[in-house]
């Protein structure tokens, strides 16, 4: 059992007696059923999307069946170059994740940690914060180039800011008694950080890990439409141009997927990781 769990669990003790079991709701009664659920709607959509085309209310030259972007899907996938485009497009999106969310993270945990790099950065990046990212491309190009520099960087700079604010956040608002009591055990400075700061911070940490993984997505799609020669985006840019609306379609699917696969991995590490919060245990 880790310092901060025991911190945790002596903390909680003080408090009210927490909320124990699941969450009470409605449930399908149905064996099963809450693994079912979150499939109905996407389900119900395809089927009423595959309905309207079939009996004509959706234009296929507007927007494709369900079962021509499969047959899209296979295709490229046969020829091999939507797996050759997804590996591109991931690699990019997750060079980006690492340098952004590394940059992101470190002053988010130096600001938290200190009030003089909190005075000497927090104002500046505010100020950088309210610029909309993806307005910076033409000025981007014009620095990188339409090469891979010019995507790591629209990335790296989408994902710097909720990763930074939500790390600043989450070492700001670790919970007082937490870092008094750990004082009392005799922890100071590394240790104190290591045991308790770090581990309270930790579930504000992932929310923006999650939320930088959805910007992530988002600026590799418009960058990838603008300017690349390979990946996803410039997959679907080339069949607009054939007005293959398919491919089209399947780009922006593929990119959903990975996006929500992303997050799965996600919330998985964070369940494993603060397996110890009883907010997470189940």
């Amino acid at each position: 059992m880790s310092t901060f769990d025991t911190f945790a669990r002596a903390a909680a003790a003080t408090r009210k007696a927490g909320v124990r079991g699941g969450r009470a709701g409605f449930r399908l009664p149905l064996p099963g059923s809450d693994k079912l659920l979150p499939y109905l709607v996407p389900v119900a959509i395809i089927t009423l999307w595959q309905l309207g085309c079939s009996v004509g209310w959706i234009s296929s030259r507007i927007m494709p069946s369900p079962a021509d972007v499969a047959s899209a899907f296979w295709t490229t996938t046969i020829s091999g170059q939507l797996p050759e485009d997804v590996l591109v497009s991931a690699a990019r999106a997750f060079a980006g994740l690492l340098v952004g969310g590394s940059i992101g993270f470190l002053i988010g945990i130096a600001n938290g940690v200190s009030k003089l790099s909190e005075q000497l950065t927090d104002t500046t990046l505010q100020m950088l914060r309210t610029i909309p990212h993806l307005a910076m491309i033409p000025l981007v190009i014009l620095w990188f180039g339409i090469g891979e520099e010019s995507k790591l960087f629209l990335t790296s700079l989408g994902v710097l800011f909720p990763v930074y604010l939500n790390t600043y956040h989450g070492v700001r608002n670790v919970d007082r008694d937490l870092i008094e009591m750990g004082k009392v055990y005799g922890m100071s400075g590394w240790t104190l950080f290591r045991k308790v700061i770090f581990p309270g911070a930790l579930p504000s940490i992932f929310v923006g890990l999650r939320y930088a993984l959805g910007i992530m997505w988002l600026t590799l799609i418009v960058s990838e439409s603008i300017a690349a020669s390979s990946g996803i985006g410039h997959m679907a840019n080339n069949a607009r141009e054939f007005m293959m609306t398919d491919v089209v379609v399947l780009a922006l699917v593929i990119y959903a997927v990975l996006g929500k696969l992303a997050d799965v991995v996600a919330r998985a590490l964070e369940r494993q990781t603060l397996k110890w919060n009883p907010a997470y245990a189940n």
